[in-house]
Parts: structure tokens; sequence; C-alpha cells
């Protein structure tokens, strides 16, 4: 697969600071788009959707899944490599019984390194679409290389370095491909609209936001899988979103850096903080 990008110079990539990137209002307007994005390939949806890790189902424990999803981010791009080993390990612990049975309606393993790729290929599409939606395109450089330093996403767990795509244009048929393979069956379905309509919160801390979250939910959704859920989106609803993350985008950018960062940089402190004192990273 050949591409008319360059991959920056070792030490470019080196010299690449994440954290001009990060973004805490981003993740929670994006977080539950790129859950649908990451479930929409079956064998990841139906992993999520019949596991029997009681304590990881955003539906009987949203803070502590928040905690743990969070941690996981802040932990790929923030962490060491001594960091991140040890929470791939707490992962893992957690995912060892993520797998298919027979009566499954699809065959799927948590440490499958090629659905590890899909998930990580929608947190950095996902990321970096949220991002220029809020603060205007990437110039080149720094395009490429907040790309290849995406590759932590998948590298934290179990996806080997080589599987990642080698560049942005290879990225961009994976992307292409993959998306279009992307089905959502009834049940998960189900399961996608209970999120967005934040079934797991107590109704008065629901009410006041399911709608405008299904509103943004539905506008960072890729077309196709917007069709997948029977969503609509018009043209208006296009220009009303991108009037507001714009705006959300103008604040944040002119905070000071850690206070951008919140609360990525507050769940990777937590995390060396449970690290210190032998509690449970997952």
């Amino acid at each position: 697969m050949t591409s008319p990008h360059r991959k920056p110079a070792p030490n470019a990539r080196n010299s690449f600071d994440i954290e001009q990137y990060i973004d805490g209002a981003a993740a929670f307007f994006g977080g539950t788009a790129n859950v649908i994005m990451q479930l929409s390939t079956l064998p990841v949806g139906y992993g999520v959707l019949e596991s029997t890790v009681d304590s990881g189902k955003v539906m009987l424990h949203p803070v502590k899944r928040l905690r743990t999803t969070l941690t996981y981010l802040s932990v790929a791009t923030l962490g060491t490599e001594d960091e991140r080993t040890a929470y791939r390990d707490a992962v893992n612990s957690s995912h060892r019984t993520v797998k298919s049975t027979a009566s499954s309606p699809v065959q799927y393993n948590a440490f499958d390194p090629k659905l590890q790729l899909w998930v990580a290929a929608c947190l950095y599409w996902g990321a970096r679409d949220i991002y220029e939606r809020m603060h205007g395109p990437m110039c080149d450089t720094d395009a490429e290389a907040f790309y290849y330093y995406s590759a932590r996403l998948g590298t934290t767990l179990q996806m080997p370095p080589g599987l990642w795509p080698s560049d942005r244009a290879a990225f961009d048929e994976y992307w292409t491909e993959q998306l279009a393979k992307t089905t959502i069956d009834p049940a998960i379905r189900d399961y996608f609209n209970e999120l967005i309509d934040l079934k797991m919160l107590p109704l008065p801390a629901r009410l006041p936001f399911a709608r405008f979250h299904r509103f943004v939910v539905t506008g960072l959704l890729p077309e196709h899988l917007r069709d997948e859920m029977g969503m609509t989106w018009t043209a208006r609803d296009d220009r009303i979103l991108a009037a507001i993350l714009h705006t959300i985008g103008a604040v944040t950018a002119r905070m000071p850096k850690q206070a951008r960062m919140f609360p990525i940089n507050a769940y990777l402190w937590d995390m060396r903080v449970r690290r210190r004192f032998g509690l449970r990273l997952v």
C-alpha cells in the first residue's frame, strides 16, 4: 500500500507535544459517539453486551466505567512505558473472561489484536475529528506526528505496533473499508439508545442533559452509523453543532494547560496514587 505522506524523522516524533492536543471537554462531548463507533463492529459490540464483568458495565457502574475509560486514555497518551505496562496488565485481568460462547451471535475475544486495532482507530479518528471541530485543522506536521503517536491507543493493550496502518493514507483506506462493514444489530441498538439517553443516571440528573446529549452524539457519528441507528441530521443541525463546538474550543484554548486537560490529567494522577498504594487500577 503506497502513500504520498512522508513519515516524520524520529526526533520530530519524539519532540511532539501531545499535551497541546488534549482537551478534557472533547472527551465528554465525543465519548458516547466513540463508544458507538467501537461497538458497531459486532464482535466488539457483543463482547461488551455479553460481558460477565459486572464491575465494568456502564449501565451498572457509570462512575467507575468513566474512571477506567478516561484513565486508560490518560495512561495511553501521557503515561510512562512502565505505567502503560502496569495498566495493560490490569486491563488484561478484566479481559480474560471476555470471549464468546457457543450461544454468542458472533465469535469474539477481547485479546484479538485486530479488534483492538479497530478500537484504537475509533479513538484516534474521534479525537482528531472533535479536536478539529473545536480548534480547527492541525498543521500537516503535527497531524502526521499526532497520527503516529496515536498508535499508543492500541499498543497500550495487545495491538502490535506493526498492525497500525503505516501512514495516514493507509489509515484512511483502512477506516473507509472497516466503517463500511459496520452494522448495528437491534440488541446493540437498544443498548446504544440507553447510553445516548443517559439511562444509567438517576432521573433528576438525566432530564436536563439527555436531549442535548442525543443531539451531540448524533452529530458526531459518521453518516453510515447515523443511518444504522435510524437517526436524522440536517444541515441546520450541523451548523448549530459546529457553532457550539467552535465556541467551546475558543474558550478552552484560552485556559491554562492543566485546566484545559482536566480531567484527563486528574485521572492519570489518580492512577499513580492507586498504584503507589497497591489499589486496584481497573
